[in-house]
């Protein structure tokens, strides 16, 4: 029998330059999410490759660790496997053996990652920004820090005006340019006449198209926000979501953590002491940026990246959560999808379905099957015409194949073998001691599919018209005979005359004469 349903789920994750970090999420009815869980690890699988572009063994190593244990909670938590989206940023897309590593994680974790450019990077990080902060009519400037790249875009509540992704990144900074601890007078004025140089073509351009606040997504803009609020406030919001930090109040944040050495910085309230180093160009980059945008304050968006992925994904497969919010059960969903994939007759298909049921509750008592196969055989028949999709001729043998590699969910696959042989024998010759498929079923399997496909065989001549004129079917069993008896809408002889020439098999299966009489004529 079916699996009880439960809610839709998915799972992001996010292979960043410094950390790799899922959100689990819950689709709701109105196509909206709720994230139920959160997992990040500090893998730093930059560290070293933004200088030597490969990756080391030891990160690489680590990070599929991370994600094996990553994937194991999302499936405990209720997402399919194929529910699970996986992004590479910066470090990875520039590295030498990153395209190597991608093929490591689909072998030895199970999930296939992309490796995403930077512009699509901005475009997804956009759209989640967009739906964590009401923007609505206004043009914001927005910007996120990572540990290889930064991205930075003009964009209001329905367009992107501009978008552009720049090496920039938190960890690729620190690489490049501290070397003491604290950051040298020196090596604070390298940076930031880097930073100045980078930017200002970015800036000039947004200054021209206009924008009316700034809007900051990621672990630099949240952390320096955390530590602000914490100094302020004397404690932390619930929420970063949508609350804002000034310019007077980073400086003093700057003032206070620029002198410093890591060993106290970790000490800071507010701060991930795994950040205590790579905040340094982190508060050098949001100095420039307040400097080059005239900024008085920045807002902070607690999504980012990870929710644009799902944000993205939910608007790429619209349909199929629709189906799902329609169709809870698994089972029967993967067969509704699996229909439509095939272009199916979902009114045909749906009609000789019901026919096929209503004959076998009524010979229950000469085939002695059970529920159990009276779903399969229900799901046969919705699919048992979806051969049409490669061709028509030979149909009844295309059905079997796509059904036996269509990827049915929630299915053993005992249930898939039976399913396509029942939608492969619906038409032309019943089985034969030359059907190897056939003849590798076992002697429970074949019993099921010879009564199924010869009940398939009548419900699919029952509607030989295509005009669903047999609306019910009622059986009358005797010891030599059984009589199908028809309520139908209209004159009924050419689908008496389908029966006819197709009754072979049922006879032989049964051990009965068929016969086919007319009931009532349906108002």
């Amino acid at each position: 029998m079916s699996a009880p349903s439960r809610p839709m789920r998915l799972a992001a994750i996010d292979l960043g330059t410094n950390s790799f970090h899922m959100i689990i999420v819950e689709l709701l009815p109105d196509m909206s999410f709720l994230t139920i869980d959160r997992a990040k690890e500090m893998i730093r699988i930059g560290d070293g490759s933004i200088t030597t572009k490969t990756l080391t063994e030891e990160a690489m190593a680590q990070g599929i660790e991370t994600l094996t244990r990553f994937r194991k909670l999302a499936e405990q938590r209720g997402v399919e496997p194929h529910h699970i989206i996986a992004f590479a940023t910066s470090a990875i897309r520039e590295a030498k053996n990153g395209g190597a590593y991608m093929e490591a994680v689909a072998e030895k974790v199970g999930i296939r990652a992309c490796i995403i450019s930077g512009d699509e990077e901005a475009r997804l990080i956009y759209l989640a920004i967009r739906r964590a902060i009401d923007v609505g009519k206004r043009k914001a400037f927005m910007i996120d820090v990572g540990g290889g790249s930064v991205e930075m875009m003009i964009g209001d509540g329905e367009k992107l005006y501009l978008a552009e992704s720049k090496k920039l990144g938190v960890a690729r900074m620190r690489e490049r340019f501290v070397k003491s601890d604290p950051i040298s007078e020196t090596e604070r004025a390298e940076l930031e006449r880097f930073f100045i140089e980078q930017i200002t073509p970015f800036a000039t351009r947004a200054k021209s198209i206009g924008y009316d606040m700034a809007i900051a997504s990621s672990g630099t803009a949240e952390n320096i926000a955390s530590m602000i609020f914490l100094q302020e406030n004397g404690q932390e919001f619930e929420s970063l979501n949508g609350n804002a930090f000034s310019r007077k109040s980073f400086q003093k944040l700057c003032e206070r953590l620029l002198p410093m050495k890591s060993s106290e910085r970790r000490t800071i309230a507010g701060l991930d002491p795994k950040r205590a180093d790579l905040i340094i160009p982190g508060l050098v980059l949001f100095d420039v940026v307040f400097r080059l945008f005239n900024l008085k304050e920045i807002v902070i968006s607690s999504f980012a990246l990870r929710e644009g992925m799902v944000i993205d994904y939910l608007s790429k497969h619209i349909e199929e959560f629709r189906l799902i919010n329609a169709i809870p059960d698994v089972r029967r969903r993967s067969v509704i999808e699996l229909a439509r994939r095939c272009h199916w007759d979902e009114v045909r298909s749906t009609h000789i379905a019901n026919l096929a049921l209503q004959i076998f509750d009524e010979l229950q008592t000469l085939h002695g099957l059970t529920a159990r196969e009276r779903e399969l055989l229900e799901y046969a028949s919705l699919l048992h015409n979806i051969g049409y999709f490669i061709s028509p001729s030979g149909h009844h043998k295309h059905s079997q194949y796509i059904i036996m590699n269509g990827e049915l969910r929630g299915f053993s696959n005992d249930e898939i073998q039976t399913m396509a042989h029942i939608a492969r024998y619906h038409r032309k010759s019943p089985p034969k001691p030359e059907h190897e498929t056939f003849q590798a079923l076992s002697s429970k399997q074949k019993q099921v599919v010879r009564y199924c496909a010869a009940i398939l065989r009548i419900a699919n001549a029952l509607d030989r018209t295509h005009r669903q004129n047999v609306r019910h079917v009622r059986a009358k069993i005797s010891p030599k005979k059984i009589e199908l008896r028809l309520s139908i809408l209209s004159d009924a002889e050419i689908e008496i005359w389908a029966v006819h020439r197709v009754k072979d098999m049922f006879e032989d299966v049964f051990k009965r004469v068929l016969a086919v009489s007319i009931e009532e004529v349906a108002d």
